[in-house]
């Protein structure tokens, strides 16, 4: 059960508040509002903080925002796997993290193009980008790409 997921019961309705219609209203001879003050007397802003600094003006102001879903990807390179790797070898998210090319898996491992390939790899990873995935099929390697769940550690 979640509290967005509540709702009245069926064929049930709820009365309309009737304002400014006195005792008579249902609502007793202040219609709610508590006796006496600024909030019984005018309408009142809901961010009015009694005359000090509303918080939106006292925060720094920031542009955009950070998404909380965001995936980080560990980066590697072409030039990494080339140097790092001999013709044949098997690169996995573990072999990258034994040989110290990426320090965790983050949310995922990700080959970017950036340098020469030469030797055919048996890349996996979880994402690539499309020149990496070319630059490694030309050289004769083969690319896999790893669903999310499979990393145990982050």
């Amino acid at each position: 059960m979640a509290l967005e997921k509540l709702k009245p019961a069926k064929g049930s309705t709820k009365r309309r508040r009737r304002v400014a219609r006195g005792i008579g209203s249902g609502m007793g001879k202040t219609a709610t509002r508590g006796t006496k003050g600024q909030k019984a007397r005018r309408q009142v802003h809901p961010n009015f903080e009694g005359g000090q600094t509303p918080i939106q003006r006292r925060l720094p102001v920031k542009k955009g925002f950070r998404n909380v879903n965001q995936k980080e990807y560990a980066i590697v390179n072409l030039d990494d796997l080339e140097r790092l790797f001999s013709k044949g070898d098997e690169v996995t998210p573990e072999a990258l993290l034994k040989t110290g090319i990426i320090p965790s898996y983050k949310d995922g491992v990700k080959v970017l193009a950036f340098g020469e390939i030469t030797k055919a790899l048996k890349v996996s990873a979880h994402k690539f980008s499309k020149q990496a995935e070319e630059k490694i099929k030309a050289a004769g390697g083969s690319v896999s790409i790893i669903e999310p769940a499979t990393t145990e550690s982050k």
